[in-house]
């Protein structure tokens, strides 16, 4: 799956448009060759989903596992489905908005508790959680709620928390070009809970240091105690 960046560094108006950039695939992610400009226009890359199809074999799935579908209350249920799974799975456009750190910030910036909540690919349930995002500053600074869309974005597919929380992390790297990114994310995963193992209330945490809190021991404290995470 990739993602369509385009950039454009004049302000957003109602007559401007935006160009293509060219792209560079680093395994799991992708980096505009400009990286820093003022906006980044971050799609899915994906086609519509077909609905149809997917109501239909949602409906040969449930009779499949002996659920009929003949009582009013399931007639619509695979049409439920087909669009519940469409909406979970196509990750949301959005806008990567940045700034001069004019006034030469070099503090750590985090947002906390950003909601996480995404697919496991293995057994396609959810895991959901809460996810710590931070960045050094560098030449710009980053529009705060960009940061929740960004987590949101790579979460809205099939996922593995550890590709997730590094996808977020080298996004973020390469698109900000900052002197160091964090990620920590803590979930709860009801493919544990629900089945197998049914290991009710168990969490796992996933993190991603680069730059500097991955290099200076008293940064990456500072980071994990900010994020809220045991140091």
């Amino acid at each position: 799956m990739s993602e369509s960046i385009w950039t454009d560094s004049e302000p957003l108006s109602a007559s401007s448009s935006l160009r293509p950039v060219p792209t560079v695939s680093s395994g799991s992610r992708l980096r505009a060759v400009e990286p820093g400009n003022a906006r980044t226009y971050v799609g899915s890359g994906l086609s519509e989903p077909d609905l149809d199809r997917a109501e239909a074999a949602a409906e040969d799935f449930l009779e499949a596992l002996g659920i009929s579908l003949d009582a009013e209350h399931l007639r619509a249920t695979p049409g439920r489905m087909a669009r519940a799974w469409a909406e979970m799975i196509t990750p949301l456009p959005f806008e990567f908005t940045t700034f001069p750190n004019d006034e030469g910030y070099d503090e750590l910036v985090v947002v906390r508790d950003v909601p996480v909540h995404s697919i496991c690919e293995h057994h396609l349930l959810p895991f959901v959680g809460r996810a710590s995002v931070g960045y050094l500053p560098g030449e710009r600074i980053v529009g705060l709620s960009k940061l929740a869309r960004i987590v949101e974005h790579f979460a809205r597919r099939p996922q593995t928390q550890e590709r997730l929380t590094k996808q977020v992390a080298d996004w973020l790297q390469d698109n900000l070009d900052p002197r160091a990114v964090g990620v920590v994310i803590t979930a709860e995963h009801s493919c544990m809970t629900l089945r197998g193992a049914c290991a009710i209330g168990a969490s796992t945490i996933t993190s991603t240091l680069l730059g500097q809190l991955r290099e200076d021991p008293r940064s990456r404290q500072e980071f994990l105690a900010l994020a809220g995470a045991t140091v």
